[in-house]
């Protein structure tokens, strides 16, 4: 018996190293990636315009004129004009577009309304804006540097107090 129990004992012992043996395993993983070039666009405050009300260094931003009039106190940095039937407010807001991993030497910017406006008209850096079709805005922007355009509202005379004037602009940079 107590040669069993030795036997026992010598062959646990000798169980022990190959139990704490470590385990291992081995793995390759290849990476690969393409290097594709893009564009940004984003809207900055102009120093001479009235201050995007959100959104600023982003895509989606929001201009705010407050409240507009032919005659009378309107907002600093909206510049007024009027005809014998209507008033034009306008500000300008900075454009950025910046590019990465691209050999374009400069970019096509585009402007379209979001929804159809049959009372008021709209430009964009001097070029009527409507919802039909992109406008060209600019044939060749140069990348990296705030651009201002100047948004403008034409406002007809017959437009009752207290009206809401709303649309957005969509804007699309394009490289050339």
């Amino acid at each position: 018996m107590k040669k069993l129990v030795l036997l026992t004992i010598v062959a646990v012992i000798m169980m022990i190293p190959s139990l704490a043996a470590a385990q291992t395993a081995t793995g390759t993983l290849t990476v690969t990636a393409t290097v594709n070039s893009s564009i940004n666009l984003v809207f900055n405050n102009d120093a001479a315009g009235v201050p995007l009300s959100s959104g600023a260094g982003t895509n989606t931003a929001t201009l705010a004129f407050g409240n507009v009039s032919a005659f009378g106190a309107i907002a600093a940095n909206i510049t007024r004009s009027t005809t014998a039937a209507n008033f034009t407010v306008s500000t300008p807001v900075d454009v950025l577009v910046t590019k990465a991993n691209s050999a374009s030497a400069n970019y096509t910017l585009k402007a379209q309304l979001g929804a159809a406006d049959a009372v008021n008209t709209w430009q964009v850096g001097g070029v009527a804006v409507t919802n039909a079709a992109q406008a060209t805005i600019t044939a060749t922007g140069a990348y990296g540097s705030n651009v201002p355009e100047a948004i403008a509202i034409t406002v007809p005379f017959a437009t009752a107090n207290g009206t809401a004037i709303s649309n957005t602009i969509n804007f699309t940079a394009t490289a050339n």
